[in-house]
């Protein structure tokens, strides 16, 4: 059989998961529908009830929400329905703006008293609501409602029972979790010429850099390449799959040249596809890029991501992926597709000609250099009751 008969005969076995994986998702989302709209009727209602008594005055609960996502609306209802059957006091409802993504609400949150904060929405607006409460000694919950919900799936909380999100965040335990913070110290010139290089000195002058936080995984190259291509409306229709789609058109991207420095060593070079630099390592998919990580080691876990041959680079990548999440590594030397690991408490990364970069799925944009540290102990969140 020719490769084209092959690639054929792979298309048709994805087309056909996605397929599955569509209904999957329509089904899971009525469901969530249904526990938000009806949080008073049934199993659901007893649900909210918590397992401890709380005090005359109750904890002040805040919620940061996107009110992009469709279920927020009802949710806001069941939300304050749960706390005042509790005997909490009056809810805090703040919700984010595109130019203010949720930052400057919690903090506000805090000032106000909050006694924990809950993110309602995406990874972006989780992020958002961690950056506020970063060395406040203030919790976070958590009810996921993106696409990737990337720190609840390593935190193992609901993914599609907001509900049950919401009792975890009123009862459940705090623990605290390293972030990670990535910084661009210079950005690819969009024009290469004198004058473009003028201001970007000037920039670099005038702007310091800023720092972005991210609690699960940033990186550069193929995967951030992903996430820039992604298509927004095919996310909004099948999720984290649109992801996969958007992989497919970058496999035959080109391999880059990178200088890396991680903590005091010296400076090294290769070509890869991808740099990632992880918190943890759990994505969607039941796929885990970094087997090793912790979220409360104090390290950044790393993997260099490369391939050649093609197809079959990738297919060999996809395998070891799918071992290393199983607990197998393959440490056979003659590979065409590979991921080499190991960590560190500071990154520096210079990249010939730019890349792309990504934290938690969010694109920061294309760089030429930057650097990324671990923020020990620095964020409480709410997690289940062990």
């Amino acid at each position: 059989m020719t490769w084209e008969a092959w690639l054929a005969v792979v298309a048709a076995v994805v087309a056909v998961a996605a397929l599955l994986l569509v209904g999957i998702l329509w089904l899971r989302q009525r469901e969530l529908r249904r526990r938000i709209e009806s949080p008073r009727n049934g199993p659901d209602a007893r649900e909210l009830r918590l397992a401890r008594d709380v005090d005359e005055t109750g904890q002040l609960v805040a919620f940061v929400a996107n009110p992009s996502k469709q279920d927020v609306p009802a949710l806001q209802v069941a939300v304050r329905s749960a706390c005042q059957e509790q005997g909490l006091p009056q809810p805090l409802w703040f919700e984010t703006t595109i130019a203010d993504p949720g930052v400057g609400q919690t903090r506000a949150a805090v000032a106000q008293g909050a006694d924990v904060v809950v993110a309602i929405g995406g990874d972006g607006t989780v992020r958002a609501v961690a950056e506020g409460l970063v060395g406040t000694g203030v919790p976070m919950g958590l009810i996921p409602l993106g696409t990737g919900n990337l720190l609840a799936r390593n935190l193992d909380l609901p993914l599609s029972d907001p509900m049950a999100a919401l009792r975890t965040a009123l009862e459940g335990r705090d623990r605290t979790i390293d972030v990670g913070w990535l910084r661009v110290h210079r950005w690819q010139s969009e024009i290469d010429d004198p004058v473009s290089d003028a201001v970007d000195a000037l920039v670099d002058e005038q702007d310091l850099p800023r720092d972005h936080i991210f609690l699960v995984i940033a990186g550069l190259g193929f995967d951030a390449a992903m996430v820039a291509g992604t298509d927004e409306q095919l996310k909004a229709r099948v999720g984290w799959i649109a992801y996969f789609v958007s992989g497919m058109r970058h496999l035959h991207g080109r391999r880059t040249r990178i200088h890396v420095r991680l903590d005091d060593q010296p400076m090294t070079s290769t070509r890869l596809r991808s740099l990632l630099i992880g918190n943890c390592g759990k994505l969607p998919g039941g796929i885990t890029l970094l087997p090793d990580a912790l979220l409360d080691d104090g390290w950044l876990d790393i993997a260099a991501i490369d391939t050649r041959g093609g197809i079959a680079g990738w297919a060999q990548l996809f395998g070891e992926v799918m071992l290393q999440g199983a607990g197998v590594r393959n440490d056979l030397p003659a590979k065409i597709g590979r991921i080499d690991h190991t960590r560190a408490q500071e990154v520096r990364v210079v990249v010939q000609g730019g890349e792309h970069v990504q934290v938690d799925g969010d694109i920061v944009g294309r760089v030429t250099e930057l650097s990324a540290r671990v923020d020990h102990a620095a964020l409480v969140v709410r997690v289940a009751v062990a």
